[in-house]
């Protein structure tokens, strides 16, 4: 198996996961708010469709793609913001309909793109198995806020490698976002997976280094939690101003969540 096909298979299993959230749900559900201001579940499912649509749309049909995104190079907030507008936000059914065509076909449509051409993005073109990881971050964020808002526990899994993988990769984001100059050293990842194993990035004597469980890494990068509820260590001074401004995404990093403020969910 490729790692292409790896990568779209774990993709598939964590929107399944978000699926089984969702898929019971009253209305009174769906319009919970979740921890995300002024989204609710049916927003942040929304959410996900449109990016999927997205990612699915550049993979197939880059004139499309560039067509859609074009407002979007301005002010990108606001480019999803119209493009929920579109989506039938008071039908839930339809809203979740819509996700699971939306995934489906951008599943397909990445697959069927050689491993070695990129795929237009919304900045620079991407290899489709590092969009593709781009997409397990997006439905592990927002699958994150469905879960806080119905005080759900999720078990941690193993395709969360991609997204420590997209993480590493994108470990500057933070700090373009704020205006400053990112180290020049790399640092070192030792993150321990759901399963035990040690998922390790970076060059073994980096003088940084970044330790702890893999999903408490994925929380923190995704800013959903914040880093005095998690299990993470860092050695030297620049990980450690790093575990303060982590985002493993572009544009701005949100207020992200308060010390303490899953306390209720997340104790043992």
């Amino acid at each position: 198996m490729s790692d292409l096909q790896n990568v779209l298979k774990d993709l598939t299993a964590a929107a399944d996961e978000t699926d089984r959230m969702v898929a019971g749900l009253t209305d009174e559900q769906w319009a919970l708010d979740t921890p995300a201001p002024g989204w609710t579940v049916t927003q942040q499912i929304a959410h996900l469709s449109f990016i999927f649509r997205l990612a699915g749309t550049a993979a197939s049909d880059p004139a499309a793609f560039r067509a859609m995104t074009e407002a979007a190079q301005k002010d990108f907030n606001a480019a999803v913001n119209a493009a929920l507008n579109a989506y039938p936000l008071a039908t839930p059914r339809a809203v979740l309909d819509r996700w699971r065509t939306e995934r489906a076909a951008c599943v397909d449509a990445l697959a069927a793109v050689p491993p070695e051409r990129p795929v237009p993005w919304l900045v620079n073109p991407l290899p489709p198995a590092v969009l593709a990881c781009a997409g397990i971050m997006e439905t592990f964020a927002h699958g994150q806020d469905v879960a806080d808002a119905l005080g759900l526990r999720r078990e941690p899994a193993d395709w969360l490698r991609h997204l420590v993988g997209f993480a590493v990769l994108t470990r500057d984001f933070g700090y373009q976002s704020r205006g400053l100059t990112p180290p020049a050293e790399p640092f070192r990842f030792e993150l321990t997976a759901p399963s035990g194993a040690i998922w390790a990035h970076g060059p073994e004597d980096a003088a940084d280094r970044i330790t702890g469980p893999a999903h408490d890494f994925c929380l923190l990068v995704t800013r959903r939690r914040h880093r005095d509820d998690l299990d993470l260590t860092a050695t030297g001074a620049a990980a450690d101003h790093w575990l303060g401004i982590a985002q493993a995404y572009r544009g701005p990093a949100g207020p992200g969540r308060a010390p303490g403020q899953f306390a209720h969910l997340d104790r043992d």
